[in-house]
């Protein structure tokens, strides 16, 4: 069992920056970040593998960006160029195996943070 507790959300302007974390229990080899807006389905927002490789949605690429430090058993997601539609619920996920091709919906994911809000305002 791996408990994910993530950080970092709040409220910005559109065109702003924000870095969100999400601290494991212990070592995860796959670890993503998903976003549920209200009366949204959640969708992915990016995953990241044990030797660094990423894939994001569409909708993020260029403006977000993962990383992870596996020492400190950490997952970042810094949001740059955000935008009003980026407001949503985020949540960190981890799973032993990464299904780099669908990962999109999150169900493969086994452990589950309680989420942090981002609100971006135009």
């Amino acid at each position: 069992q791996v408990q994910l507790v993530e950080s970092g959300g709040g409220s910005v302007q559109a065109g702003g920056s924000l870095r969100l974390s999400c601290a494991a229990s212990g070592y995860t080899y796959c670890t993503g970040w998903f976003r549920q807006a209200p009366g949204s389905e959640r969708e992915g927002v990016g995953i990241i593998g044990n030797y660094g490789r990423t894939s994001y949605a569409d909708s993020v690429k260029g403006r977000f960006t993962i990383s992870k430090d596996n020492a400190k058993n950490t997952l970042y997601l810094q949001m740059n160029s955000l935008k009003p539609e980026d407001t949503a619920m985020y949540y960190c996920a981890a799973d032993p195996v990464c299904n780099w091709v669908k990962w999109g919906s999150g169900t493969r994911f086994r452990w589950w943070g309680q989420g942090t809000q981002v609100t971006v305002s135009s």
